[in-house]
């Protein structure tokens, strides 16, 4: 596989990044976000789809991504090194930690992604899997830019879901090698004791908070339609006003959407007659 994160090179240049979730595990449905057009494909570990310890099951969803030119974003469920290691073996450029609410949480997940680390030797570790192309990657002799490489292409990310991760959001930020930011508005309702109820004025302070806090530090954010921004309309202002991640919906909320419509529209149809 290419050592290479089409993500990281868009963010770079300031572009925004369109991608959509897949529910279901499935790598066709990978494959044609792809061919749609998508930069970018979700994909949860944390609260649905297999282990995050399955590299068989992430390596023919990177496949999957690679063969329609599409990347992974990956939410794992936890700061686990371990885990994260095995992700990133598997070929995983890019991945979201969730319920952070300190610095010290973050920098032991990020920590592990890298070889080499805020001047010092990272948690990485070497492997002979994917990542490294079965060991085909790795030189005996050191004679070798695979490490380079890596740590140059791995982007890290954090979910920002609760009120004590807010009021920590300018530690959080400070943590070396953080890549972009999700303000969760989720489980961030539950922890102020607002479920469900996204657009409550405090929940709504605490996302300004946090998008503030990344917007003044030039830290990419990511947000999705449906819990982020209501309406495209509104995911449309999110992008003007600075958003370069932004999720578009899943195949349960399509299917919904549009055979749901359809159903309707056709019942109806068939009931007047």
């Amino acid at each position: 596989m290419e050592q290479s994160n089409a993500i990281k090179t868009g963010l770079d240049e300031d572009d925004a990044l369109f991608g959509a979730s897949v529910e279901t595990g499935s790598p066709a449905l990978v494959e044609v976000y792809g061919e749609l057009g998508f930069n970018w494909v979700w994909l949860d570990l944390e609260h649905k789809n297999p282990s995050a310890f399955d590299s068989n099951y992430l390596e023919h969803m990177l496949r999957a991504a690679e063969c329609s030119d599409t990347e992974l974003i990956v939410r794992v469920p936890d700061n686990n090194p371990a885990q994260i290691r095995k992700v990133l073996d598997a070929g995983v450029r890019n991945i979201v930690v969730p319920r952070i609410q300190t610095s010290d949480e973050l920098e032991t997940a990020v920590e592990a992604a890298y070889y080499s680390y805020d001047g010092r030797p990272g948690e990485r570790g070497l492997s002979f899997g994917r990542a490294s192309g079965y060991g085909s990657y790795l030189s005996m002799d050191g004679d070798t830019s695979y490490h380079l490489d890596e740590d140059e292409n791995v982007l890290m990310g954090v979910l920002i879901e609760n009120e004590t991760a807010v009021n920590n959001i300018d530690d959080i930020l400070d943590v070396p090698e953080l890549d972009f930011v999700f303000p969760g508005p989720g489980d961030l309702g539950v922890s102020m004791d607002h479920t469900l109820d996204y657009g409550h004025p405090e929940v709504q302070d605490a996302l300004s908070r946090v998008e503030d806090a990344c917007l003044e530090r030039g830290v990419p954010l990511l947000g999705l339609l449906g819990s982020n921004f209501p309406t495209l309309d509104d995911a449309e202002r999110a992008v003007e006003d600075g958003y370069q991640l932004l999720g578009l919906g899943n195949e349960f909320s399509a299917v919904r959407d549009v055979f749901g419509d359809r159903l309707r529209t056709l019942t109806k149809t068939r009931v007047d007659i």
